[in-house]
C-alpha cells in the first residue's frame, strides 16, 4: 500500500520531535550515563557530516500540485505555487538542509548548509517558469578558523541558520549560539570562519531551540541614505523558541548603529524556521509548528522591518500557511529573487532529518501584489 508523502512526513516528525538528529532515547540514556568527561558518541551525532569536498549527484521528481486535494488550486494566501521538487541522492550524506541563500539575482546559483556542518552549492534548472532539477552540486565541509570541519569539535554541528551579505556569509550553530563569518571572496566554500561576538543574552538561548535564522540589511548606498534606515548594516538573529518575559520569540540587532534585542509576537505555538529580507525591504519570517494531533503546520509573516529597534515588540500578517494536506515537510529554509517579469519568488527547502520517512523538498511560489 502505498503511503501519501505527506503521512510520511507526519509519522517521521512525529518520531523525531523535530529534533534534527532524532537520536534514539535508548542512545541519549546511555550517554547521560557516561562519566562527564567522556564526549558523547561522535559516531552518532556526525554520521552525516561532510568530510571533504565532492561532487553530488542530486535526482529530482516534479511536484505538479501543491494541493493534491485539489489539482486546480494554485493559490495559497498570498502565494501563488510555481513549481516544487522532490530531490534525492545517492550521496548520503545529502540532505537535513536548514538554510538556503541565492548566489545571483536569477534564483539559479544556490548556497545551502546542511544541519551538520555542510555546504551545499549548485544550479537551478528551470524550463519556463519551472524548476526541473539540479545540476552542478558539490559539498564542502564547514570549515573553522583553523582550516579543520568545525564538526570536529563538540557540539558545533547544528548549523542551522545562514544570512548572506555579498561576499560575506554568517552561520548560525545552534546548539551553542555562536555565529561564524566566511569570508566567500577567500575560497568560496574552502574559506576559514571567523567567530563573531554576539549578545549575552543570545548565548543563554535554550538548548536545541536557539539561534535559527538571521538576515543581513544591506547597507546604504549613496548620499542621505543611512538616516532612511537605521537597520543599514544590522545583522538580525532569531531564536526558534527563545521566550521572553511575556511568551514572545526573542530576536537580536547585531552590529549597525541600534544593537540589541527586540520580541517577535508568538501566537498558535508557532516557532521560527528562517527569514528572508525581500528586495523590497519588507521581511519575511517562515515559521512551523508540531502537533500529536494536527501535525506539521507551516506559516510565514510578514514582519514590518520599520518597526524594528531595541525593545520592540513586532508583529505582522500572515501572508501563508500550509498543513499536511499540502505537500510540505519541515521546511527550514527560506529566499527570494525577483524574475526579469518584476515577480518576487520565494524559494522553500525542508530539513529531512536525514530520515528516509521525510523528504528534501524544493518549493517554490510567486509573492501576489
Amino acid at each position: 500500500m502505498s503511503t501519501h508523502p505527506s503521512r510520511r512526513s507526519f509519522v517521521s516528525l512525529a518520531a523525531a520531535g523535530f529534533s534534527t538528529l532524532a537520536l534514539p532515547r535508548l542512545a541519549q540514556a546511555q550517554a547521560q550515563l557516561q562519566p562527564k568527561t567522556e564526549p558523547p558518541p561522535r559516531a552518532l551525532q556526525l554520521e552525516h557530516a561532510v568530510t571533504a569536498p565532492v561532487s553530488v549527484e542530486v535526482n529530482a521528481r516534479s511536484i505538479a500540485n501543491f494541493e493534491p486535494r485539489d489539482r486546480s488550486r494554485t493559490r495559497f494566501g498570498s502565494l501563488d505555487f510555481r513549481s516544487g521538487l522532490v530531490l534525492t541522492s545517492p550521496y548520503r550524506r545529502f540532505g537535513g538542509l536548514s538554510g538556503l541563500r541565492f548566489l545571483d539575482a536569477k534564483g539559479e546559483r544556490f548556497l545551502a548548509i546542511s544541519d551538520q556542518g555542510g555546504w551545499f552549492t549548485g544550479t537551478i534548472r528551470y524550463s519556463g517558469r519551472e524548476m526541473v532539477g539540479l545540476t552542478d552540486v558539490e559539498a564542502a565541509p564547514v570549515l573553522g578558523a583553523d582550516g579543520r570541519p568545525i564538526t570536529e569539535k563538540r557540539l558545533w554541528y547544528d548549523t542551522e541558520s545562514l544570512a548572506r551579505d555579498g561576499n560575506l556569509v554568517y552561520v548560525g550553530l545552534e546548539r551553542v549560539n555562536q555565529i561564524l563569518r566566511y569570508d566567500f571572496a577567500k575560497g568560496a566554500t574552502g574559506a576559514r570562519g571567523e567567530v563573531i561576538a554576539v549578545p549575552p543574552a543570545l548565548r543563554k538561548l535554550p538548548y536545541n531551540k536557539g539561534l535559527e535564522a538571521m538576515v543581513v540589511v544591506p547597507k546604504a548606498q549613496g548620499p542621505g541614505k543611512s538616516q532612511a534606515q537605521p537597520l543599514a548594516g544590522t545583522l538580525i538573529a532569531f531564536s526558534e523558541r527563545g521566550l521572553d518575559a511575556d511568551g514572545n520569540l526573542l530576536a537580536f540587532l547585531i552590529g549597525g548603529t541600534t544593537p540589541g534585542q527586540f520580541s517577535v509576537r508568538r501566537s498558535e505555538n508557532f516557532d521560527i524556521s528562517d527569514a528572508v529580507l525581500l528586495p523590497s525591504g519588507d521581511l519575511l519570517i517562515l515559521e512551523r509548528k508540531f502537533s500529536w494531533f494536527t501535525g506539521v503546520n507551516i506559516r510565514i509573516r510578514a514582519i514590518p522591518l520599520k518597526g524594528i529597534a531595541p525593545g520592540a515588540v513586532v508583529d505582522g500578517l500572515t501572508l501563508f500557511a500550509a498543513d499536511l494536506g499540502h505537500e510540505i515537510d519541515n521546511m527550514e529554509g527560506i529566499d527570494a529573487h525577483v524574475t526579469a517579469d518584476g515577480e518576487t519568488v520565494l524559494t522553500l527547502i525542508s530539513d529531512d532529518n536525514f530520515s528516509m520517512l521525510q523528504r528534501t523538498l524544493l518549493l517554490q511560489f510567486t509573492l501576489a501584489e
